[in-house]
């Protein structure tokens, strides 16, 4: 089994498309094959997203309002034209890797400070011979995985998985046939009593997650091999920062789920008049018994999406996940 798949687009084009199948206990969404077609990056035909607007591919605003109008896909940005040469080969991986309505939106940030920082750190650990988590063709599968315009359910991770063949880019996910960590199989615990019919898989890979509209990114987006919290405060919660104000501003009807202290204190970044915030403790063993197992938080997460339009999100996909 290939354990580095990466999403169908222009970096991985090569592994070839995903197929999947539905679980029987609970159907899969009428909007996905939608939301497929924007991880496309070079598209040219007008997308619509089933019920819901999503916006431009340039990320745009979007609203409810606007469900009629054709979504047309932009070509990738070229965030390295006019930087001198170090700053082309810093950013170099952003300009490859990250999904092109993803760079559009946050092509501001990357020549800030903090940013060039961030990458200058990172080129010292690979001059330094560090291993860093995850490979860096999947730093940013996040933001191919689920394209701003797809985005209406957002988790939000703290750390990488710092041991081999667990981090590819999703928090909480882990490459197969790796098994699920502890706080993945204490949402699959809750899920288990939240969402009907869900049936536990025997992976923690949570692409189909991702692809239906749930963006699962960490606040740390790298991490040294088995040195847990190694890059945090390194620059990447910034970017984090923005990430979460882009979907707040740009998108509508969202629902974020942030779990523990961390999480919480980015629910300030987020208009709670276009979107609803849900809270709880962290899922780890160590917090999860204090309130986690009763939150309910899928099942309200997918009544607020149909109170708005939205097809809910199938949390049960994962069984029948034969990527």
């Amino acid at each position: 089994m290939n354990m580095n798949k990466r999403p169908a687009d222009s970096l991985a084009a090569k592994d070839g498309p995903t197929k999947k199948t539905t679980s029987s206990a609970s159907p899969a969404p009428k909007q996905q094959s939608s939301l497929l077609a924007w991880a496309k990056p070079k598209a040219t035909a007008a997308v619509t997203n089933g019920s819901t607007a999503t916006g431009t591919a340039n990320g745009d605003k979007a609203s409810s309002e606007s469900a009629s109008a054709p979504l047309v896909l932009k070509a990738k940005p070229d965030i390295l034209k006019g930087l001198s040469d170090e700053k082309r080969e810093l950013l170099r991986l952003e300009q490859d890797t990250m999904d092109a309505t993803w760079l559009r939106a946050l092509q501001s940030e990357f020549t800030k400070p903090y940013f060039i920082e961030l990458k200058k750190f990172l080129k010292q650990e690979d001059a330094n011979k560090q291993q860093v988590f995850p490979p860096k063709n999947e730093i940013y599968s996040w933001s191919r995985f689920t394209p701003l315009p797809t985005v209406r359910v957002v988790i939000l991770g703290q750390d990488p998985y710092h041991d081999d063949n667990q981090a590819h880019g999703l928090c909480f996910s882990v490459k197969k046939p790796v098994r699920a960590p502890p706080s993945l199989k204490n949402m699959f615990k809750l899920l288990e009593t939240d969402y009907p019919g869900f049936v536990t898989p025997n992976h923690g890979y949570l692409e189909s997650w991702a692809r239906q509209g749930v963006l699962m990114v960490n606040a740390a987006m790298t991490v040294r091999a088995h040195q847990a919290n190694s890059h945090k405060g390194k620059g990447w919660e910034k970017l984090l920062d923005v990430v979460i104000k882009t979907v707040s501003d740009q998108r509508r009807n969202v629902v974020f789920l942030l779990w523990g202290k961390d999480a919480q204190n980015r629910g300030t970044l987020v208009d709670k008049k276009k979107h609803l915030v849900l809270q709880s403790v962290h899922p780890s063993p160590l917090s999860a018994h204090r309130g986690f197992f009763d939150c309910q938080h899928f099942s309200k997460a997918n009544k607020y999406l149909e109170e708005n339009g939205q097809t809910p999100i199938n949390w049960n996909s994962l069984v029948d996940d034969r990527s």
